[in-house]
């Protein structure tokens, strides 16, 4: 029991709210559960050959058969399932180029996040707004060294690198606040580049955006 309690909590990947991050914990499960049944397994082949007797008319290839099994077979059976399921996982995460959707520019400074919003005269820093059930597509780019874009709870991290823009699918399931941290040690302000997604319905979201086009426009004048 107090081992699930890490599986919760702001930046816990077990308790995902995107359908992206819903696939890694998923394949986490299954990766966690086959690998405590192969455990399980070795120790009770290894519990055996402790207590097993030698007989003399044991064959060599017996024991050849064994490795065979365990070092050959055993492995390629769990890769082929593991790839089975995360292939088409890292499909439906990958971020193929949207004209039509909701386009954010995040650039990585030391130590902060700028975010612009694509088409519409809003920056901010350190926080993005994005509607519920709708997949935002982040271009991710780095002003100086290499950060790392991760919201734990809505999906998988991705590198920021100078000189290179990469393309991000960021979707939440449900609306909230969600926390994000920079995952790449990038100097001495790293602990500090946090930053929060706010996830609204359709609907607050267009009035979000319309309050905020209505301050900028105030602020320009």
């Amino acid at each position: 029991m107090l081992g699930l309690s890490g599986c919760s909590g702001p930046f816990s990947t077990l308790d995902p709210k995107g359908p992206a991050a819903a696939d890694v914990a998923l394949l986490w499960w299954g990766m966690l559960a086959v690998a405590t049944l192969v455990l399980l397994g070795v120790v009770a082949l290894w519990l055996y050959a402790i207590k097993r007797r030698p007989r003399e008319n044991d064959a060599l290839s017996e024991s050849y058969s064994w490795l065979w099994r365990g070092a050959l077979a055993l492995p390629l059976a769990c890769i082929t399932v593991l790839l089975a399921f995360g292939i088409p996982a890292g499909q439906r995460m990958a971020a193929f180029a949207d004209s039509n959707a909701l386009q954010i520019d995040v650039t990585g400074h030391q130590w902060y996040w700028q975010v612009k919003y694509r088409g519409y005269a809003i920056e901010m820093t350190n926080e993005l707004h994005i509607p519920v059930a709708t997949a935002v597509y982040l271009n991710l780019r780095s002003a100086d060294v290499i950060h790392s874009f991760w919201v734990p709870r809505l999906g998988v991290k991705l590198d920021m690198l100078p000189g290179r823009t990469n393309l991000l699918k960021l979707e939440a399931s449900e609306a909230g606040v969600y926390r994000g941290q920079c995952a790449e040690y990038c100097g001495l302000g790293h602990a500090h580049m946090q930053f929060t997604v706010k996830a609204y319905d359709k609907e607050a979201f267009l009035q979000w955006l319309n309050a905020q086009q209505r301050e900028e426009r105030r602020a320009d004048d």
